[in-house]
């Protein structure tokens, strides 16, 4: 005996495992004397070729043939009793419009993205949905509202890659049934209001030039240590003193420029200042 779960599996995607019936079978025997009778133009019109990227989901007097679609190559459809739905199981590009969405932080704005889906059940796209590339199409909009509504702006502009990849996952749970497969879902842009982006241009700018400041002011107190580190060296020496005085000499001696300034030291200017001071003294006394 069946389980639940099966039960419930074939009764939903529309498959019914029994028998024709007496009217079932003579109508298949009167659909296979037809094609006999008018063979081999019959042949012609009952094969048909099914690509490789598709599957042909047949239905017999109104019930799926078999939980399975029929495909590539060649199928039979018998007259009259038989018709077939073609499946494309290649991958399909849904283009999400802007939505606008109200952010958690009340923030209006507009997101579109893409999702990158497939179908991997041919006869549950067929039997379980009317038209599975509209739903999905509809689902993903809404998908994509919910999920962005429950974030802030910041975490939408950051997380990216975290709010695809919960979209991918509910859109693949949501769509299983419909035997679609999402492979991926990307948001392409996110559109914020003028006002909004000059407000968060000014507060970026803002937090440059108090980076700038800590920086500089960092950069001034590390080369006071190195001045105050290279003062003690140079105290403790005379010597690399009159050396660092004649490296300073050559370096602007390198580039070429007319003037050059000779620092004196201020003692020797006092001694100066001394001698003829003194030397003033004694001239008025012999006066």
């Amino acid at each position: 005996m069946d389980s639940p779960e099966k039960l419930d599996k074939s009764s939903l995607v529309g498959i019914n495992k029994n028998r024709l019936g007496v009217c079932g079978w003579i109508l298949f025997f009167l659909s296979l004397l037809l094609m006999l009778i008018t063979f081999p133009i019959s042949i012609w019109m009952c094969l048909k070729i099914i690509k490789e990227y598709e599957r042909a989901v047949v239905f017999r007097l109104g019930r799926i043939q078999a939980d399975k679609a029929k495909g590539p190559g060649l199928i039979l459809v018998l007259p009259c009793i038989d018709v077939f739905v073609k499946v494309d199981l290649r991958t399909v590009t849904c283009n999400i419009p802007p939505q606008e969405i109200l952010t958690r932080d009340s923030v209006t704005t507009q997101v579109d993205g893409v999702v990158y889906y497939r179908i991997y059940s041919a006869v549950s796209a067929v039997a379980n949905v009317n038209d599975v590339h509209q739903a999905t199409f509809l689902l993903a909009q809404t998908t994509l509202r919910n999920v962005l509504g429950t974030q802030t702006l910041s975490q939408i502009l950051s997380g990216r890659e975290e709010i695809a990849h919960s979209i991918q996952t509910l859109l693949d749970d949501a769509t299983e049934l419909w035997g679609i497969r999402v492979a991926r879902v990307e948001i392409k842009d996110v559109r914020i209001p003028v006002q909004l982006q000059r407000s968060m241009a000014a507060e970026a700018e803002a937090t440059r030039e108090a980076r700038a400041k800590v920086l500089a002011a960092e950069g001034e107190m590390n080369a006071s240590k190195s001045l105050k580190s290279a003062s003690m060296v140079l105290a403790e020496s005379p010597i690399a003193l009159q050396l660092r005085y004649l490296q300073t000499l050559t370096t602007v001696a390198t580039e070429k420029n007319s003037t050059i300034v000779f620092p004196l030291p201020m003692n020797m200017l006092e001694g100066i200042g001394g001698i003829s001071y003194d030397n003033k003294k004694v001239d008025n006394k012999k006066a």
